[in-house]
């Protein structure tokens, strides 16, 4: 089931709409198998055992909406040999190699849920449909608690409200900045801090169970 979010409007100005919280909920415990996984998968992960991670991917694991997908696809993105960069970005081989294994961490350490079909996707807010009017490119996820919404980008401004597990709009993403602008649904404005706010065509990954009966990763990717 996905969660559909109601935007009244969408026109250029504020958003017209009820706030929605999306609490996350892991649905991964209705399956011991698909735990146990989970949990073998994060340890090669975190081990950076490259070849057991292969090991544990679908044939035609998705992995970019360009590209052929398959276990060789995903063994080069882990191990991101300089050569196959362009000079443009060969200098920062170990610091693209190094972010595709973090992203690949968070993404599996997310919590989940099964889709209509018994694939098992990371992170839950993928199913939340955003409407038709909205550029999913501005879309973030509030990924915390009671995250406080500032009146300025400044860890002192004062506090305008605390913000759990919704849809803000970013407008214009500062890379590298602490605190980002942001819109929620209802028209409310101000700055939260960057490491709470996780973009709706950021990674995501997907488990399905093989006709023999066992889990695999067969989707990681990002983007619309």
């Amino acid at each position: 089931m996905r969660y559909c979010l109601l935007l009244v409007a969408w026109v250029g100005g504020p958003a017209l709409a009820d706030r929605q919280s999306f609490p996350p909920v892991d649905q991964a415990d209705q399956d011991p198998s698909l735990v146990a996984f989970r949990d073998e998968l994060l340890a090669q992960v975190k081990a950076g055992d490259t070849e057991a991670i292969v090991t544990q991917v679908c044939p035609d694991i998705y992995l970019s909406h360009g590209g052929g997908g398959g276990p060789e696809e995903l063994r080069a993105n882990l191990v991101l040999d300089p050569k196959t960069l362009s000079e443009e970005v060969r200098g920062n081989a170990d610091a693209l190699r190094d972010q595709y294994w973090t992203d690949l961490e968070n993404t599996l350490s997310q919590p989940g849920y099964f889709d209509d079909e018994g694939e098992f996707w990371m992170p839950h807010q993928w199913q939340i449909t955003l409407p038709a009017s909205l550029d999913p490119q501005l879309a973030y996820f509030v990924t915390g608690t009671e995250v406080s919404l500032r009146q300025k980008p400044d860890r002192n401004a004062p506090i305008l409200g605390l913000i759990s597990y919704e849809i803000a709009i970013i407008r214009d993403f500062q890379d590298g900045a602490e605190y980002q602008r942001v819109l929620l649904t209802d028209g409310t404005q101000g700055y939260m801090h960057t490491d709470f706010l996780w973009p709706m065509t950021g990674y995501r990954a997907a488990f399905v169970k093989s006709d023999a009966g066992n889990w695999q990763l067969c989707t990681f990717v990002s983007g619309d």
